[in-house]
């Protein structure tokens, strides 16, 4: 996602041509995941990637003779030999990769649409053409909603996954960082004006101080996001709490020890609040993987771990202990 949002960044300011690489098809294994995007610029830049930098520089060539041609290209890749030797490395991934290269020239019309959708967090539904006989190149799809066939490649592209933090202390700066990285729209909440600021979160969506009573009222997390709270005091975190329970969020996370959480859901349950199985399964009380650190950089590691494993029905073992292949 966030690849993505980086190459609309750049076409969005870009006034020059540039070759936008798609990979369309797999068959076996591959780094990447169809979807995947890179874009080379007029300058030869690149932003994102296709692999795990061992085709990049080859595509790169070939992308400089489309911006040359300018005549879209499909490009196959055959790792499937068990000795496959290309560029005199073997990749060893065991697949067949399809990318395309097409010769973009200033702002896309999709680069429109699509960057206002990623703005307003809307989903969009963009179709690359790449078999033979087709027009090549990426579209978008408007109304109902298509699916991939041979040649071409529908490819649904959610809104930045919204994370709101509940608590601006120190520990919560790391935690906004890597979730800023994973390209997650964040946004921090804190009843205390003077770390609840934009000089602490900087790159944040969005930063609100306001009493704790009012902090999800005036964040209004949306439907199927994420939110986090650690403001770490008890009578900040439980009318937090209070209020974000009964949201249709896709993940709940409160930070601290296991008998503060329970304690915090047993004086809700003493005031009428019933905890719901569905409340129940989005709550994760305390919020992070058992990855043995304790320092914010660590704790906020685990956090944003937990919700990406819960949000793609991982359960965050060790891939050598995984018995089916990584990608579904």
């Amino acid at each position: 996602m966030k690849e993505l949002q980086a190459i609309v960044e750049y076409l969005e300011g870009s006034s020059a041509g540039s070759v936008l690489v798609t990979l369309t098809s797999v068959q076996g294994s591959s780094y990447r995941r169809p979807g995947a995007r890179m874009l080379v610029t007029a300058k030869g830049e690149r932003i994102g990637s296709i692999s795990g930098g061992c085709l990049e520089e080859d595509l790169v060539m070939h992308a400089r003779q489309v911006a040359k041609t300018g005549a879209p290209s499909v490009v196959t890749y055959d790792t499937s030999a068990e000795n496959d030797l290309v560029w005199g490395v073997g990749l060893g991934c065991h697949g067949v990769v399809k990318i395309l290269l097409e010769p973009l020239g200033a702002r896309p019309d999709w680069v429109r649409d699509l960057a206002a959708n990623l703005k307003k967090g809307a989903p969009t539904i963009l179709a690359t053409s790449w078999g033979e006989g087709r027009a090549l190149g990426t579209r978008l799809l408007k109304g109902a909603a298509a699916e991939s066939a041979p040649g071409v490649f529908v490819d649904r592209v959610p809104p930045p996954l919204q994370l709101a933090v509940f608590g601006a202390g120190d520990d919560a700066q790391p935690l906004a960082r890597i979730a800023m990285e994973m390209g997650w729209r964040v946004t921090v909440a804190d009843p205390r004006p003077a770390m609840a600021t934009e000089r602490r979160f900087p790159g944040a969506h969005c930063v609100v101080a306001a009493p704790a009573e009012d902090l999800v009222g005036k964040v209004s997390p949306a439907q199927g996001s994420v939110a986090i709270v650690m403001t770490h005091h008890y009578r900040h975190d439980l009318p937090v709490i209070r209020s974000l329970l009964p949201l249709p969020l896709a993940f709940l996370g409160l930070l601290g020890p296991k008998k503060r959480s329970e304690k915090i859901l047993a004086d809700l349950a003493a005031e009428g609040l019933r905890v719901t199985p569905e409340m129940g399964r989005i709550l994760h009380a305390p919020v992070g993987l058992d990855l043995g650190g304790d320092a914010p950089e660590e704790v906020a590691l685990s956090i944003v771990a937990e919700v990406a494993a819960a949000l793609s029905g991982r359960d965050a073992r060790p891939l050598k202990d995984r018995r089916s292949p990584i990608h579904g």
